[in-house]
């Protein structure tokens, strides 16, 4: 992730926007009364909280700033004073970028190795319990309500209802909670999903806990799901649309 440009432009925004204890707001409101002046304002609020995360992200992975110095940098620039040539700043840009890279992948390392271990110690203990069910693959699943309709095929287009949580029970996704159900073709989802729902009658309820080589793997689905991670989905499936028939073709 490039988080600043190695330009005298991503200096002077650093400064000027990543420093609230340098560089605080003014007290009196700006007049904002001219569409110009609105758009003008506008781009600087949406910068400055673009650079505000961005920081925050510094400190996060162990490389803060000193706002001091970025305040400065700015000033001096601004008069043309510089102390540090821009060949220079551009060097040590690239550095800091990827000093943060590196930061970046030792947490994600660490993160998706902690993922793993747990995902199967919880799939070992979870396949023990009463009614639960393992696949092939190690899709395990659990019947909550059998239904009486039609199974799918991997090409048609199902209509669900369904929530998708954590380990810990946290929802990371909810139709139930768009009161919408999700329409897609089964093939065009997780492969845990496309095989798991196939086994579902329409009326169906099922609870599947999937592997994250069967969900999405050690990528994982930035920025809400970590890689590594076994997922649970509740997962109700309302409807089927027949895939078409491929026309035979005439002699």
């Amino acid at each position: 992730m490039k988080l600043f440009k190695p330009t005298m432009l991503a200096i002077a925004l650093v400064s000027v926007f990543g420093c609230q204890e340098s560089v605080k707001p003014t007290e009196t409101a700006p007049v904002l009364e001219t569409e110009m002046q609105k758009q003008a304002y506008s781009l600087g609020a949406s910068i400055g909280m673009y650079m505000q995360k961005n920081l925050d992200q510094h400190e996060k992975l162990g490389v803060p700033l000193d706002q001091a110095l970025i305040t400065r940098g700015f000033i001096d620039s601004l008069a043309g004073k510089s102390i540090i040539e821009k060949e220079e700043i551009q060097a040590l840009l690239m550095s800091l970028d990827e000093q943060m890279k590196a930061k970046q992948l030792a947490v994600a390392t660490a993160e998706s190795a902690a993922a793993i271990e747990q995902g199967v110690k919880f799939l070992e203990e979870n396949a023990k319990k009463e009614g639960v069910q393992v696949t092939e693959s190690g899709i395990q699943y659990l019947v909550v309500t059998e239904g009486e309709g039609d199974k799918p095929s991997a090409t048609d287009t199902v209509t669900v209802h369904y929530k998708g949580t954590f380990l810990n029970g946290e929802t990371f996704d909810s139709s139930y909670e768009r009161n919408k159900p999700a329409v897609f073709p089964l093939n065009r989802v997780i492969s845990g999903w496309t095989e798991g729902v196939q086994l579902m009658s329409v009326g169906s309820k099922y609870t599947f806990t999937i592997p994250s080589d069967l969900a999405y793997g050690p990528k994982g689905n930035p920025p809400r799901i970590p890689g590594s991670s076994v997922l649970q989905f509740e997962i109700e499936l309302l409807d089927i649309q027949k895939a078409a028939e491929p026309e035979e073709a005439t002699q």
